[in-house]
């Protein structure tokens, strides 16, 4: 699609739409929200550009393959999964580490672990059946 304005606004938008997956990803932690719905947010907005832009852009925007994110994520979920079972805890278990650094509190855990997987597949899934139909 050619139009000025929808390049315009999605230039402004795309930096946005990322930071708010990426809260979403973060936010879901402790609230709702998490992996899902902050992928989902993530595709769409390189949806925008992709349809903004066009497929090879937003191709090179990502910079790494759908099928990639996706493989990755399926390994940082199923990591997420054993770690509890090296710790010998059943599969699946939640494992928390939370340090004081400075005035913040850090919390990293195994379901944070399992979260950022699901962003990835679920950004590299969208992605591929979007690119997958603009190929055809």
């Amino acid at each position: 699609m050619n139009s000025l304005i929808l390049r315009t606004t999605t230039r402004l938008l795309i930096g946005v739409l990322l930071l708010f997956s990426v809260f979403l990803l973060l936010r879901g932690h402790d609230l709702p929200g998490g992996g899902f719905i902050g992928g989902l947010v993530g595709a769409a907005a390189i949806a925008l550009y992709a349809i903004a832009y066009g497929y090879e852009h937003a191709f090179a925007l990502l910079r790494i393959r759908p099928r990639t994110l996706i493989g990755v994520g399926l390994s940082l979920a199923v990591l997420a999964g054993i770690l509890a079972a090296f710790a010998g805890e059943p599969m699946l278990t939640g494992l928390w580490w939370i340090r004081d650094v400075g005035p913040w509190t850090v919390k990293l855990s195994t379901p944070l672990l399992f979260d950022v997987g699901v962003y990835l597949v679920v950004i590299g899934v969208v992605l591929r059946m979007l690119f997958s139909l603009e190929e055809h």
